[in-house]
């Protein structure tokens, strides 16, 4: 085989091509570097996987073998059969629950890995075991006998036939391919202080481990250079943004920032007094702040955000607040304009469904200065927007924005204070780490006089009698929320499902009320006019995506429903929850799950519905996702951690951070880029752009 080297096309690898490696590609494995990095999601130790021939009852196993039929069987409760055989005898696997979607799953002669407690009736059976589709074509020595890897896989991956078999042949020929072309690029004292692999055994064994021993030693050392990756850049990211000095420095609150407060029709909690002594400090001093605000749903941090920007535009400054959806814009600027006007401050709105013409007029008033205080979405961030003298740049929900857009918002000024929110908890040492180069402010509590709302889980089987429960509960004079997921891979989809539960609902099963419906699709000016209807009270119910996820304040609506639960994280659903209970009336949250669901979709509901607490919920979402998907590093601006996790990675993470020190004082003072931070980033090159910008 032709010797590749680490940055050759992907296509180029024996058994790619230029149609396996467009699909690769556009997974993020354009080149046989990444195809490396592409890493097994879980393990099957074949070497001790049981035959059919040695179970016996109440044995939790693995079991290898083929699909030799299947069926639906009829009876007291129909159920789907899938009857799996090896080299010693046959096992039933049985379905109750979502038995037709498994149906079209299963075809004869599949490889299937099956974990499950082994039942005995007229046989040996499996009640709804965890399967693994392995792959087909002839067994040899990278697919039996060992510890085998599994890859994570896509419709369109296994559509051009790239299953985990044979992904793992195609890096069986990358790794012989390279050679000895995988070349270290960890300084020897940290190898050797740390007692890690090199990298070429690391890589050679997360995919390939001689045993559970060998998989945990690689996964550390390639867990230890994301780390090591992440704290680098957040060292320059602080070096760089305490090197600066403000041109304006706020003084004390006076007459304006009182005047506001007193209008206020609520008194400010301890929590939220404290993180505003907190952001003023930092205000009043040298360096521009530069803190992140946390707080759990309805904790208040929009009114402390609020005050700081009276703080600044009380200085002489303007202040912006962006956030994330143009609804949750718009809510902002209704709730505080009135409130800020009868104190003297004109507040604006910019939002990218805006017609030029409202757009000109607001851009002119920042340009002038009249408009002290704008809410919008990143339509603030616009080339053509200026600001006369942008004080502070709020960013809501920050982990929704890339790292460039918010250094844009703070680009509009001259060095601005900088101040970004997330009703997402992340507990202290951890936040303190992975926002290394941010001071922390906590809202730990709630506003008084909030009743925690009631949280359950159901599958779908018991939809009748749950609408059946809202429909009496909606006479009484409430209203409810019906929400449906909207996953970017397939949002047609999903807003069929949105229209068609609006649909059965209006049509069918409620016809009676009064029902709207909000999509990402739906024009701005018509989705405005549903959602203030339901404010208003003119709608009992209202069916929705997660465009409702973030912010609307609805008090009279106290019951939610979330459709396909089980297709959001934690904290997604605990933010959908916040949607409720915001009034006198004691919130419902109803999750519905559909089968099939894994086992950690399951123990995720269990957890959503034992606990109200932001940061609890935030530490069980970091368990159970990964932080990666926790913190949506894909989409926003942190590396995308592939195996590591600060929550029981807290050792390496430790070590990364003194050693990131370390580094970044040698780059400080040679400017010389360490080979690591070059190396790692050609393969996560999402982050290129953060390597450019190190100080």
């Amino acid at each position: 085989m032709a010797k590749l080297e680490f940055t050759t096309d992907i296509q180029y690898l024996k058994g790619v091509g230029p149609k396996r490696g467009a699909v690769l590609a556009a997974h993020g494995i354009d080149t046989v570097g990444k195809l490396l990095y592409y890493f097994p999601r879980k393990y099957i130790d074949r070497s001790q996987v049981a035959t059919i021939a040695s179970l016996r009852e109440h044995d939790y196993k693995t079991v290898v073998g083929r699909v030799i039929g299947k069926g639906l069987l009829k009876g007291g409760k129909t159920r789907l059969e899938v009857v799996l055989g090896d080299d010693t005898g046959y096992l039933s696997l049985i379905w109750f629950a979502g038995y037709r979607y498994l149906e079209k799953q299963f075809k004869k002669g599949d490889e299937l890995a099956v974990t499950g407690t082994v039942g005995y009736f007229m046989g040996y059976q499996m009640l709804h075991p965890e399967y693994e589709f392995i792959g087909d074509g002839t067994e040899d020595q990278i697919h039996t006998g060992r510890i085998v890897p599994i890859y994570p896989l896509t419709a369109e991956l296994q559509a051009v036939g790239l299953t985990s078999r044979s992904i793992r042949k195609l890096i069986k020929g990358a790794l012989d391919a390279l050679g000895d072309g995988i070349v270290e690029y960890l300084p020897a004292e940290i190898i050797k202080s740390e007692n890690l692999p090199d990298l070429a055994e690391a890589i050679r064994h997360i995919h390939y481990p001689n045993d559970a021993e060998s998989a945990e030693s690689a996964r550390k050392r390639l867990a230890f250079d994301e780390l090591l990756y992440l704290q680098f850049l957040l060292q320059s990211r602080k070096f760089r943004y305490k090197q600066r000095d403000k041109k304006f420095i706020c003084g004390r609150p006076g007459e304006l920032f009182t005047s506001v407060i007193d209008r206020l029709p609520y008194h400010l909690t301890p929590g939220q007094k404290s993180s505003l002594d907190q952001i003023i400090d930092d205000m009043t001093s040298s360096k521009p702040m530069n803190r992140l605000l946390q707080g759990d749903v309805g904790s208040g941090k929009t009114a402390v955000a609020v005050l700081a920007a009276v703080l600044a535009i009380e200085n002489g400054g303007q202040a912006a607040v962006m956030v994330p959806t143009e609804i949750l814009a718009g809510q902002h600027y209704a709730n505080w304009k009135d409130l800020l006007g009868q104190a003297g401050i004109t507040c604006g709105l910019l939002i990218g469904s805006m017609h030029a013409r409202e757009k000109k007029v607001v851009a002119a008033g920042l340009g002038s200065g009249e408009i002290k205080l704008v809410f919008g979405t990143h339509a603030i961030i616009g080339e053509s927007i200026t600001f006369a003298d942008l004080r502070l740049a709020v960013v809501d929900e920050q982990h929704r924005f890339g790292v460039l857009q918010r250094g844009r918002l703070a680009g509009k000024g001259d060095y601005p204070d900088r101040l970004v929110m997330t009703a997402t908890p992340i507990p202290r040492t951890l936040a303190m780490t992975l926002y290394g180069d941010l001071d922390i402010s906590t809202i730990p509590d709630l506003p008084p006089g909030r009743i925690p709302i009631r949280t359950v889980w159901r599958f779908a089987s018991a939809l009748g009698d749950i609408y059946k429960y809202i429909d009496e509960e909606l006479g009484r004079g409430n209203q409810a929320f019906v929400i449906f997921p909207l996953v970017e891979k397939s949002e047609k989809m999903d807003l069929q499902a949105a229209e068609e539960g609006f649909r059965e609902l209006s049509t069918e099963l409620m016809p009676h009320r009064r029902i709207g419906l909000v999509h990402g699709r739906i024009k701005a000016d018509e989705r405005d006019r549903t959602l203030q209807r339901f404010h208003d009270g003119e709608l009992d119910m209202l069916v929705a995506t997660t465009v409702v996820e973030v912010g609307i304040d609805i008090p009279n609506a106290n019951i939610l429903i979330i459709q396909h639960a089980e297709r959001f994280g934690l904290a997604q659903l605990h933010q959908m929850r916040g949607r409720v209970g915001r009034g006198t009336r004691r919130g419902l949250a109803v999750a519905i799950a559909y089968q099939p669901m894994s086992d950690i979709g399951r123990r995720r509901l269990d957890y959503f519905t034992s606990t109200t607490d932001g940061f609890k919920i935030a530490e069980a979402d970091l368990e159970l996702r990964g932080p990666g998907e926790f913190f949506g590093t894909r989409q926003h601006g942190l590396p995308e951690f592939r195996l590591a996790n600060p929550i029981t990675d807290q050792p390496i993470l430790s070590s990364a951070r003194v050693w990131a020190e370390k580094l970044y004082g040698d780059y400080r003072k040679t400017r010389k880029r360490p080979d690591f931070l070059l190396n790692h980033a050609a393969i996560f090159s999402t982050l290129r752009a953060d390597l450019m910008s190190v100080a």
